[in-house]
């Protein structure tokens, strides 16, 4: 499996620099389109986006990201509240580890 990463150029560049190869760079108006292409690729096993990028997605969008357990989506960055990593690895492992 692999990490995919969606955001905008400042976002994923320093993802780019750690080696991370499926980099999505996306605009506002192409962002749900390349989030899309990330969820239809069977490999991406993680999908990290930027918290402020997620808020600017349709409901609809919103509610697929929260509901997808295969990628795992994370939410990182930005002023607002911070996704729970321990929820999302909940809901993809199936199991709370840290129980």
């Amino acid at each position: 499996m692999e990490i995919a990463v969606v955001g905008t150029s400042d976002f994923v560049i320093g993802f780019r620099l750690a080696g991370i190869r499926k980099i999505y760079d996306a605009t506002s108006s192409d962002i749900e389109a390349k989030i899309q292409t990330v969820l239809n690729d069977k490999n991406v096993g993680i999908l990290v986006i930027h918290n402020d990028d997620m808020k600017t997605l349709s409901p609809h969008m919103q509610q697929i990201l929260d509901d997808s357990v295969e990628p795992t989506v994370i939410a990182i960055g930005g002023k607002g509240e911070s996704t729970n990593l321990r929820d999302k690895i909940k809901q993809a492992v199936g199991v709370d580890l840290w129980k």
